[in-house]
């Protein structure tokens, strides 16, 4: 049987309900393709929740904005990762080939 590519998915969380669904998405994405790449990022929104309700099955996929921090004056637990601007991170994600997903 033919192995599948791999997959790269990139889930975007720009609100609270958003993320839910990102992280269920997520814990899917993984059952189903252990082997994927996957990345829930979150802005707006998405960070205050994202920081106040830790789900250690999905933290590790999990990137916040550091601009959507910043804005709206939040600190990022050290266990969750930080990109600099959620818009470029996705921007350049897609231009890497990844699937981009709103959840």
């Amino acid at each position: 049987m033919p192995q599948m590519p791999s997959l790269h998915v990139l889930i975007h969380a720009p609100t609270e309900a958003a993320l839910a669904r990102a992280r269920s998405n997520a814990r899917n994405l993984m059952k189903a393709r252990p082997d994927a790449l996957v990345e829930i990022v979150a802005n707006a929104a998405g960070v205050a929740p994202a920081i106040a309700t830790p789900d250690p099955a999905t933290d590790p996929f999990l990137r916040l904005c550091g601009n959507s921090l910043a804005g709206q004056g939040l600190e990022a637990p050290v266990h969750l990762a930080v990109v600099p601007a959620a818009v470029v991170h996705l921007a350049e994600r897609q231009a890497e080939g990844w699937a981009y997903i709103r959840a």
